[in-house]
């Protein structure tokens, strides 16, 4: 009963739409979705940076000052602010998702969306907050 079809030397070949390269910039959500996982690569330079700052500053004051030096460069600044955007785009778009990911059930009941996003963001501005007063105290 389950045989096998029909061996066929030709097989017929299906016909297949062309599909651009650049198809995710034809909707919001694609477009989105690509710029979010690129943003991926900005977070990585970040925190790459942020180890080298870190062995700069445990290297010794002359190593800080060449890592200052080297980072008031304008095509660095550049890098920095486009980095920074990402990172900003990343961490937004990651704290939308988050309920579908994180799917949280007190009581029986699923949480809604909007608490687990809203303490994302909670937590988040209370980490800038931390930091900042950490920073701007001395």
């Amino acid at each position: 009963m389950n045989q096998a079809p029909p061996y066929r030397q030709h097989h017929p070949r299906w016909y297949r739409e062309r599909i651009s390269t650049y198809w995710w910039l034809g909707k919001w959500p694609y477009l989105k979705f690509v710029l979010r996982e690129l943003s991926s690569v900005a977070v990585a330079l970040t925190v790459v940076m942020t180890l080298i700052q870190v062995w700069a500053l445990r290297a010794g004051r002359e190593f800080y000052a060449a890592f200052e030096q080297a980072v008031r460069a304008p095509l660095v600044v550049a890098l920095a602010a486009v980095s920074f955007a990402f990172v900003l785009l990343h961490a937004i778009t990651w704290f939308n998702l988050a309920p579908t990911a994180m799917v949280l059930r007190v009581g029986g009941k699923r949480v809604p969306d909007f608490v687990i996003t809203g303490a994302n963001y909670a937590a988040w501005f209370v980490a800038t907050a931390m930091v900042a007063w950490f920073i701007l105290r001395g």
